[in-house]
């Protein structure tokens, strides 16, 4: 099969499957957030270990589920979450460089540990730019829709030089509570006690997704939540970034993820590190995680 004629067919998307790139920087003062990978050094290093620009679109699959066929012989790579990735029903290796035949059909398996896979294919995944970017925000429902059965993805023709390295294993994080490094937000004066945000765990709750991910204390915690200051005059709305933590009136600490809007109205108490928000990309409902200020 020609190279004009490599494509992907989903079979079955699993609970959440979309397409998803860096987003569309430059358009916050029209509304438009920037979207993209919510794990981006998941995505980037899929796409350096096929050889892609690391801008280029890949599949995000969230929880697993994801059944795909391929159309034509490509080189693929699935990074992010521990799970079992199956090529016609043989397991094969994460985070590395995988020649796939034509008509081959790769499936992955629910998560062991994290939340979202990022399967990049050398060329990148070809659907049409809006704004710029090929990603799918599902809070301004821009971009390609979400991918269900049936879909058909065309694949780009590759533009960088063959990858330098085959594979890039990283280590395994097996400890019971997911550390968030942070730094001191812009509006850490209108909570009473700052400090409670790093004070004992928090825990993931199940009504998280793309835009934030919503923590509450553990049913068995007697640390405080975080409350509003009664003195201080109500925040206007204003920008947010990626990662930002933000304390509604309920004291719950809410951190915001790829989707999330470009402004808010309650106090954002700190905001991740990158690394730190590609962490919080990965969990999922019942992981415990807890605050550092650096």
């Amino acid at each position: 099969m020609s190279d004009r004629h490599r494509q992907v067919t989903v079979v079955a998307p699993g609970p959440l499957a979309t397409v998803q790139d860096l987003g569309r920087a430059g358009y916050a003062h029209l509304g438009v957030p920037v979207s993209g990978g919510a794990d981006r050094g998941a995505l980037t290093l899929a796409n350096r270990l096929v050889g892609n620009p690391e801008s280029a679109a890949v599949i995000e699959a969230t929880l697993g589920g994801l059944h795909i066929r391929l159309h034509g012989d490509v080189l693929m790579a699935v990074t992010g979450a521990r799970a079992e990735v199956r090529v016609d029903g043989i397991p094969v290796g994460v985070d590395a460089a995988l020649p796939v035949s034509d008509g081959a059909e790769v499936t992955i398996e629910s998560p062991t540990r994290g939340c979202r896979n990022y399967v990049a294919i050398r060329g990148g995944i070809d659907v049409p730019l809006v704004l710029g970017s090929r990603s799918t925000d599902t809070l301004s429902d821009l971009g390609p829709p979400a991918l269900r059965a049936g879909t058909e993805l065309p694949v780009g023709q590759p533009t960088e030089d063959w990858p330098a390295t085959s594979s890039a294993p990283r280590a395994a994080v097996d400890s019971a509570v997911t550390e968030l490094e942070a730094t001191e937000g812009p509006r850490r004066d209108h909570v009473q006690t700052p400090a409670h945000l790093t004070r004992g765990v928090w825990v993931v709750g199940a009504d998280s997704n793309r835009v934030g991910v919503r923590l509450s204390r553990p049913e068995d915690s007697d640390d405080p939540l975080v409350v509003h200051r009664a003195d201080t005059a109500e925040l206007a709305s204003e920008g947010i970034p990626h990662g930002a933590v933000q304390i509604p009136p309920s004291g719950r600490p809410v951190v915001f993820l790829a989707d999330h809007p470009v402004t808010g109205g309650y106090p954002v108490v700190a905001v991740l590190t990158a690394a730190s928000s590609d962490r919080a990309a990965q969990l999922v409902a019942g992981d415990r995680v807890r605050f550092r200020i650096r």
